[in-house]
C-alpha cells in the first residue's frame, strides 16, 4: 500500500523532471524478444476474443514460483525462476492480446514508439486486468522519457500484481533518476521482499543506504 501511495504522491510532479520525447532514450535491456508476428503499416487490429485472461491454474503456478523465488538464495537459480514468472506474466490468455503484445515489442525494438504505443493502448483498453500490458506500456513511456505516464502505468500494474518485481524495479529506477532517493530505497527494498536474490536491487539498496547515511540532515 505504501508503494502505491508513493506513486500517487510523486507521479503528478514528474512531468517537471522528465525530458521531452526525442531526447536520448533508454532501452530496457531485459525486454523479452518479439514473437514471430510482426506489424504491417495497414494491419487491422485483431478482434476481441472471449478467452478469459489468466486462468486459475496460472495463478496457482505463479504462487508456487514466487514462493520458490523468495527461498532461492542463488542468483543464477533465482533468475531461472524469475524467467518462469515472466513467462507466466506474458500469457494473457487471449490470442489477440498476445498478438498485439508481440507487435508492440517488435515496434519498440525498431524504435517505432508511436506504433508500439498504439498497440499497447489497445491492450490496456481491451484487457485492463492484464498486469503485463500496463507494465509493458510503462516501459515504453520510460523509454520515451515520459516518467509521469510511466509511473501511472506502474501503479496500475502493481494494483493488479503487487509482486511484479519488474514494475517495482522500474519504479525504483524512476524515483532514483528524479532525485527521490528515500522513496527509491523503499521501492528497491520492496523488490527484494519479492525477489531477494536480485543483484541489481541488492546493489541499489547498499548504494542508496550509504548515500542517504552520508546526506546532510
Amino acid at each position: 500500500m505504501r508503494i502505491i501511495l508513493i506513486i500517487a504522491a510523486l507521479s503528478s510532479t514528474l512531468f517537471l523532471a522528465a525530458c521531452p520525447v526525442g531526447a536520448q532514450t533508454i532501452i530496457d535491456p531485459e525486454a523479452p524478444p518479439a514473437g514471430p508476428a510482426q506489424p504491417e503499416a495497414d494491419v487491422d487490429t485483431p478482434p476481441i476474443d472471449d478467452v478469459p485472461l489468466i486462468a486459475d491454474d496460472s495463478k496457482e503456478r505463479l504462487d508456487e514460483l514466487f514462493a520458490e523465488l523468495r527461498r532461492t538464495p542463488d542468483p543464477r537459480r533465482a533468475r531461472t525462476v524469475a524467467n518462469s514468472i515472466w513467462s507466466q506474466w506474458h500469457r494473457s490468455g487471449s490470442a489477440s492480446i498476445d498478438l498485439m503484445m508481440n507487435w508492440s515489442n517488435k515496434a519498440l525494438q525498431d524504435r517505432k514508439y508511436a506504433m508500439a504505443l498504439d498497440f499497447l493502448d489497445q491492450v490496456v483498453m481491451r484487457a485492463p486486468d492484464f498486469a503485463e500490458g500496463w507494465n509493458r506500456r510503462a516501459t515504453l513511456h520510460f523509454t520515451m522519457n515520459n516518467y509521469a505516464k510511466s509511473m501511472n502505468d506502474i501503479q496500475k500494474a502493481l494494483e493488479l500484481e503487487p509482486r511484479h518485481f519488474g514494475a517495482l524495479s522500474g519504479l525504483a529506477t524512476i524515483l532514483e533518476q528524479t532525485g527521490n532517493e528515500q522513496a527509491a530505497l523503499e521501492a528497491w527494498q520492496r523488490t527484494l521482499e519479492v525477489y531477494p536474490a536480485m543483484q541489481a536491487a541488492q546493489e541499489a539498496v547498499i548504494r542508496l543506504t550509504d548515500e542517504l547515511a552520508g546526506a546532510p540532515t
